[in-house]
C-alpha cells in the first residue's frame, strides 16, 4: 500500500549562512513512509560523502526490505516490529561502508555522520537515530522531541549538570559521543510509536536546534502548518536569520488519514485466538 495519499511530504536543505558548502543529505521515498537524514563531518569534502553514502544505503535497503514480505510482523528476538529491524540493519551497513571508504581513502580519511531515519507502517513509525539530528512529533498542540542526542551535553544533562533549559543555551553543543564510520561497529538507537491522523512529524540537523530554539520551532509548525513545504521554508529560514552557523536540513510529514496494514485471514485467526 502506497502512504502518498496518508502522509503529506516535504524537504529542505540548505547551506546556512557561514559554510560554504552543504554536508547535509536528505532522501525520502513517500511510496513506503521513509525519511532519511544525515549531517556529515570531516575535512574537505569527506562529510558530504559521508551523509550521502549513509542516506543512500538507507534508502536502498528500505525500499528493497519494503517488497519483502518477511518485513511484516514481530521478530522473536528484539521485540522490534521488522520494519525497524530492516532500518536498523541499514544503518549498521551505512556505518561499515562508511568506515571502510575512510580507512581505505586518503582523502576521507576521519569522515563521519549522524543520522536520524523514520518509515511510516500500519498506523505506526519506527525511528532509528546515530549522533544529534533529531526527530519531534507535533500531536494536539505540544511538540515532543522523540529522539535524544548521543553527545556530552545530553550526558551532562541526564546527569543533573544541566538543566534541559541550560542545555538549549548552552556553547558546547556539538560534541558527539556517537556517530557513523568512525568506528567499524555502532550503537544505534530505535524507537517505535503509535501514529495518529493529524500528527506531524519533523526530522532536522542540529543546524535546525543549535539555532532555533523549541518554542519557536513549534510555533511555527502551529502557524504555517496549512502547507508543510512553506513550514519547512519558515524553519531555514529562522535558522539563517539566528546566525546560520551550520548547514540546516528540515523534512516533515503530516500524517492525513489511518493506514492501518491489510490483515490476511491466518493473522485474523490467530487475533481471534488471543482475545
Amino acid at each position: 500500500m502506497s502512504l502518498r495519499a496518508k502522509i503529506k511530504f516535504a524537504e529542505i536543505s540548505d547551506t546556512g549562512r557561514v559554510r560554504d558548502h552543504n554536508e547535509d543529505a536528505i532522501g525520502s521515498d513517500p511510496d513506503i513512509g521513509l525519511m532519511v537524514l544525515a549531517d556529515g563531518m570531516g575535512g574537505y569534502n569527506a562529510g558530504e560523502v559521508a551523509s550521502g553514502i549513509a542516506v543512500q544505503i538507507v534508502t536502498d535497503m528500505a525500499t528493497e526490505g519494503a517488497l519483502r514480505q518477511e518485513r511484516h510482523g514481530i521478530d522473536a528476538h528484539s521485540g522490534l516490529m521488522r520494519q525497524s529491524i530492516v532500518l536498523r540493519d541499514a544503518v549498521y551497513r551505512a556505518n561499515k561502508i562508511i568506515f571502510q571508504t575512510a580507512q581505505s581513502q586518503t582523502h576521507c580519511e576521519g569522515m563521519g555522520t549522524t543520522i536520524v531515519a523514520c518509515i511510516f507502517y500500519d498506523n505506526r513509525v519506527s525511528i532509528a537515530h546515530v549522533g544529534d539530528s533529531r526527530a519531534y512529533r507535533l500531536r494536539d498542540g505540544e511538540l515532543i522531541q522523540l529522539t535524544l542526542d548521543h553527545s556530552l551535553l545530553q550526558e551532562l544533562v541526564d546527569r543533573g549538570f544541566y538543566s534541559t533549559e541550560e542545555a538549549q543555551r548552552s556553547p558546547n553543543r556539538n560534541y558527539v559521543t556517537r556517530a557513523l564510520g568512525v568506528e567499524l561497529s555502532v550503537e544505534v538507537e530505535v524507537h517505535e510509536h503509535e501514529v495518529l491522523p493529524e500528527d506531524i512529524y519533523l526530522l532536522c540537523s542540529d543546524g535546525l536546534p543549535d539555532m532555533v530554539e523549541d518554542e519557536d520551532i513549534h510555533l511555527t509548525i502551529s502557524t504555517f502548518n496549512a502547507s508543510l513545504d512553506v513550514v519547512g521554508q519558515q524553519l531555514v529560514e529562522l535558522a539563517n536569520d539566528h546566525g546560520g552557523r551550520d548547514n540546516v536540513s528540515v523534512m516533515l510529514a503530516e500524517v492525513m488519514e489511518s493506514f492501518a496494514a491489510k490483515k490476511n485471514l491466518f493473522v485474523k485467526i490467530a487475533g481471534w485466538f488471543r482475545s
